[in-house]
Parts: C-alpha cells; structure tokens; sequence
C-alpha cells in the first residue's frame, strides 16, 4: 500500500466520522509527515499504519475527539435509539401510550449496549449493519425477558416523552447524514 492510499483511506475515514476539515487538514499533514520520515529510514508505510489501515484511521480519530465530547453523543445517542424504538411502537399500535414491559426494557438495554459499542468502536452507529447487529442482540432478550418475566406492563410512556428522548440525539444524527453524504462527494441539503 502507497502512502498516497493510505493518506486516501484516512481523510474518507476522518471524513465519515464528522471530523471537521481544519482538524481532517491537520491530522493529514502531521501522517503525511510521519510517512515521509518513515520512507526516508527505509520503512513502509504498512509499517507506520499497521495491517488495518481503517482500525488506525478510527484509533487516531478517536484520539482526536475530545472524551467529553465523545461522551457527550454516547448520552444523546442511546436515549435517541430509544426514543425511536418507542416511537416505531407508537405508529405501529397507533396509540398516544406505549405500555413497556420487562422485555422492553430488556430489548432497549441490549440495543443500548450494542450502540455504545459501535459508538466506541467506529464513531457512528450508521444506517445498515449497525441497526441490524443491534435488532439481532435485542430480540433474543426480548423474548427470554418476556418468557421469563411476563408481559405485565410496568409503566406508560407518553408520546411526548417519546419525542423528547429522540431530540437529543436527531442534532447528531443530522451531522453524521451530511458527514457521509460529503465523503461520497453530494452536496448538503438545505
């Protein structure tokens, strides 16, 4: 691998996970100066980077983004996905309540704990396989929590409540959507 695709495989990671281009500028010059220095000792740039040019891409980002602000979007992100969930529950039933049950909870805890995963690892959960690992870790503690618990609901949530707990995380779900959307190279909506 060249230093040139490595340099490439970097930005469109750096890109992805929002970072903004000043720092995505920054970040370049300071690996394209590493893998000058590198060349001129005789190494590789395989040799700088490792074998998983993206997982160093991701480490280096994560890195870079400050902790409080990575946690920051863990607290907005997971009450996000569940405000979804509760949502999806209140279209799907068309009512203004939701009953949640102990497998609810379950189900919401499992998905929770996927998310922060992939939060942590790739800095977004992303639209394909990210939800879909997620659902296949929920569903199996939905239904042994519901088999082993009951169906009994413990609680209602309203619908405004629902709202609410999407809100905070829809700013950052908008920025990683204009993120990609830049990365593949279409421009932003208004």
């Amino acid at each position: 691998m060249t230093s040139e695709r490595v340099l490439a495989v970097c930005r469109s990671n750096w890109e992805y996970r929002g970072i903004d281009d000043a720092a995505v500028r920054d970040m370049l010059a300071e690996l394209a100066a590493h893998l000058q220095d590198a060349e001129a000792a005789g190494r590789t740039p395989r040799e700088v980077v490792g074998e998983d040019v993206k997982a160093f891409a991701a480490s280096w980002a994560a890195a870079r983004r400050p902790l409080h602000r990575r946690v920051a979007r863990l607290a907005a992100m997971i009450p996000f996905v569940a405000g979804v969930l509760l949502l999806i529950t209140h279209l799907r039933r068309w009512t203004p309540a939701v009953d949640v049950a102990a497998g609810h909870l379950a189900f919401c805890a499992a998905i929770a704990v996927v998310t922060v995963a992939l939060e942590l690892r790739r800095g977004s959960l992303g639209l394909g396989r990210g939800w879909l690992v997620a659902l296949v870790a929920g569903l199996p503690a939905l239904v042994i929590t519901d088999r082993l618990a009951g169906v009994e609901p413990l609680f209602g949530v309203p619908l405004g409540a629902s709202v609410a707990l999407v809100l905070p995380g829809l700013a950052y779900t908008v920025a990683d959507g204009r993120a990609r959307r830049r990365a593949a190279g279409q421009p932003d909506r208004p």
